[in-house]
């Protein structure tokens, strides 16, 4: 790719009229751009204010017909994967993208988790998009299309098999430019695919907080919001009484008084609070972890009640929806001074007066649902998670639900994947985030390259227990074994005092540490998975039905 090749397709407003430009040059602006290093540098230099309604490069690519092409879906847990040119993306039907922008499917918020409100989903067999980065993977071999920042708006890289080009688009909704400002900072990276994602995160300046593995507990997926100190104590008890080490135990949602009021815990259901949790927690030897939402607040809650002031507004001046979990929840402006001091009051009384050791931050996207105060999506996010690692200092941080990008060595450990279902089946006329196994075993592989350099990979929970789930016990030794295989927190939620003597030696294998080395993982046929790695110098092989869980060969 040379500056050369480059064109552009370009749609703004200036004087409050709409204007399109194919050019590097305009009426209303001029755009400053070259390509040194493999990285394209491009910069808006505006005549008068201008705000961009798209904002597309495109070059040149010659794509051939055994090349396999990555995108990367806009948060944790959208789906994201490899595609053949032939292929079509299709994992959101057009029932589904019709409902959940519907006036009910808005107002509910269904919408609000992905990009669906402002950004078009491709029906074309050979197109395909993601955000922040993706690669073009040709055998072993991968050339990367990746953003450095994204400060100055999210990064969309689109491959489209039909023309023949990769386009870069901005987006760059609610910010005006009035003189000269950096847009782009886009990077072209190719090579084996481990050296590649090397030397592009060396690129990015971005290192891995953490580079260590752990093991452990978490309440939700067998009690979900139903939890109580009797609960979290017997599990406690159970697990201590195993002869396993588990590094950390963490308590999920349901031990708050409401949703955004986290330093108000629910007396029925934690008498003696959560400070005495987090020392029976490491009395037996773990860290103690805990779930919040940060950004977000029902309107049951005290801290909605009473500072309605501090959440993001509608055009009209009024609370936005941010997403329809709880029943629909709220989002505070991370922007507003009052908000700031109030988020640090409550991770300074979690992490230090109540003595927790990592967080567990989940629906962080709701931050950035909205451009902010003339500042894009992107650079709202970005300025979210700065806030979120001043806030935790040195403290452990588990992200979820959080576009990926602005969280890149920003948080220790980060969920890369949906929520996995209690039963492994396809769900249809669902949105690319909603819970599914499938989409969170697809997750864990073709994200695996994010593990250990933009932190540690949280492919989501196993479960091995019979009650209360609806995969055979070969379905979940084979979600323990992916998860060990291509992820870096192995948490469980079950009662392992219920286990089996083949329960406790799956997880006793599970948790075992392991040297692994990916070599290989890809579709060899419709849906089969097939995995080559290396284990404590050993060379194996995984290959199994992604939409069934079904066993091919393991050995």
């Amino acid at each position: 790719m040379t500056a050369d090749s480059l064109s552009f397709e370009i749609k703004y407003k200036a004087n409050g009229k709409t204007y399109f430009c194919n050019a590097n040059k305009c009426e209303h602006f001029t755009l400053k751009y070259g390509i040194e290093n493999n990285v394209l540098n491009m910069s808006v230099c505006p005549n008068e204010k201008i705000e961009f309604i798209s904002f597309d490069v495109k070059t040149p690519y010659k794509y051939d017909s055994d090349d396999r092409m990555f995108v990367n879906g806009y948060q944790s847990w959208t789906d994201s994967m490899e595609y053949a040119s032939q292929e079509k993306m299709s994992e959101l039907t057009r029932f589904t993208e019709i409902s959940i922008k519907s006036p009910g499917g808005r107002k509910i918020g269904v919408s609000k988790s992905g990009d669906y409100l402002f950004w078009k989903y491709p029906r074309k067999t050979g197109v395909f998009y993601g955000w922040s980065y993706g690669y073009i993977r040709k055998g072993d071999n991968v050339e990367i299309f990746g953003s450095l920042s994204e400060r100055t708006g999210y990064t969309v890289i689109t491959f489209d098999c039909n023309e023949g080009v990769v386009k870069i688009s901005k987006e760059l909704e609610g910010v005006v430019f009035e003189s000269e400002k950096k847009v782009m900072e886009v990077a072209f990276v190719s090579g084996e695919y481990d050296e590649a994602f090397d030397e592009y995160f060396k690129m990015m300046n971005v290192v891995s907080r953490e580079n260590k593995k752990r093991v452990g507990y978490t309440s939700w997926y067998n009690y979900y919001s139903s939890i109580s100190e009797d609960i979290i104590k017997r599990d406690l008890a159970s697990i201590t009484a195993q002869n396993i080490k588990f590094d950390c135990f963490q308590i999920d949602d349901g031990y708050q008084q409401a949703i955004g009021d986290w330093l108000k815990t629910d007396k029925v259901k934690f008498p003696n609070g959560m400070k005495v949790i987090a020392d029976s927690i490491h009395e037996n030897g773990m860290l103690a972890g805990l779930w919040l939402a940060p950004f977000a607040a029902t309107a049951r809650s005290e801290i909605f009640r009473d500072h309605k002031d501090w959440f993001i507004k509608d055009k009209n001046g009024k609370p936005y929806n941010t997403g329809a979990n709880w029943g629909g929840f709220y989002s505070l402006d991370i922007y507003n001074p009052q908000v700031r001091e109030h988020l640090k009051h409550v991770f300074d009384t979690v992490l230090n007066d109540w003595g927790y050791d990592l967080v567990k931050l989940d629906f962080l996207y709701g931050a950035c649902v909205l451009p902010l105060h003339g500042k894009s999506r992107g650079e709202v996010m970005c300025d979210a998670m700065d806030l979120i690692r001043e806030c935790c200092q040195d403290k452990l941080v588990l992200g979820c639900g959080v576009p990926l990008m602005p969280a890149f060595g920003k948080v220790d450990y980060c969920r890369i994947g949906a929520d996995i279902h209690l039963q492994w089946k396809n769900r249809k006329y669902c949105m690319r985030e909603d819970v599914s196994t499938p989409h969170a075993v697809c997750n864990s592989i073709f994200r695996r390259h994010l593990d250990g350099r933009a932190w540690m990979n949280d492919p989501d929970v196993f479960l091995l227990r019979d009650n209360n789930i609806g995969m055979t016990f070969e379905q979940r030794k084979m979600l323990a074994k992916i998860n060990s295989t291509f992820g870096s927190l192995l948490f469980i939620s079950d009662d392992v005092s219920r286990y089996n003597d083949a329960q406790i030696a799956a997880l006793k294998e599970t948790f075992q540490s392991k040297d692994i080395k990916i070599l290989s993982a890809q579709f060899c046929q419709k849906d089969i998975m097939d995995a080559q790695y290396v284990e404590n110098g050993e060379r194996k092989s995984m290959r199994f039905n992604v939409r069934t869980g079904e066993n091919k060969s393991l050995s």
